[in-house]
């Protein structure tokens, strides 16, 4: 059953860009939080998602927000990505698909490519935004867009 808006997002654990273990609770319910799902690490339309997130993260930090990458690559693979476009944020590790599923993200192009999806969780750990797309650049002004608004 995928997540909608209005869902708190139950927690989970994964492993990090530098293969350590990271557990949701650390940060959901705390802050506001932008998870993005993406196809791989290093591709066109991936790396310009990545580096648009990268070039806005202050801008993140600014509304409290923090940014989390999620794709199949390893922690290795991830790293690698990382270190070569200075991400600042942290990247998890997806390759049994686990995230995907418990969130609901689906596959692109007739199952062939993991979907692009963002999703905007507020302090509470409540899902405010779902946004699904295979442009990579308008997932980052969608959720500035949502942290911006005033309940």
């Amino acid at each position: 059953m995928a997540l909608k808006v209005g869902d708190t997002v139950p927690h989970f654990t994964a492993k990090d860009t530098f293969g350590q273990s990271f557990d949701s609770t650390l940060i959901l319910g705390k802050k506001p939080v932008v998870i993005y799902f993406y196809p791989k690490d290093d591709t066109r339309v991936c790396t310009e998602q990545a580096c648009t997130f990268r070039d806005r993260y202050e801008d993140f930090k600014d509304l409290g927000a923090e940014v989390i990458g999620v794709s199949g690559d390893s922690s290795a693979s991830h790293q690698k990505f990382a270190s070569k476009y200075q991400l600042p944020f942290t990247l998890l590790s997806d390759s049994d698909k686990k995230l995907r599923h418990l969130f609901g993200v689906p596959t692109a192009l007739f199952g062939l490519i993991p979907g692009r999806v963002t999703y905007v969780i507020d302090e509470k750990g409540i899902i405010r935004l779902i946004f699904d797309n295979l442009s990579g650049k308008i997932h980052i002004e969608k959720a500035l867009q949502m942290l911006q608004k005033k309940d």
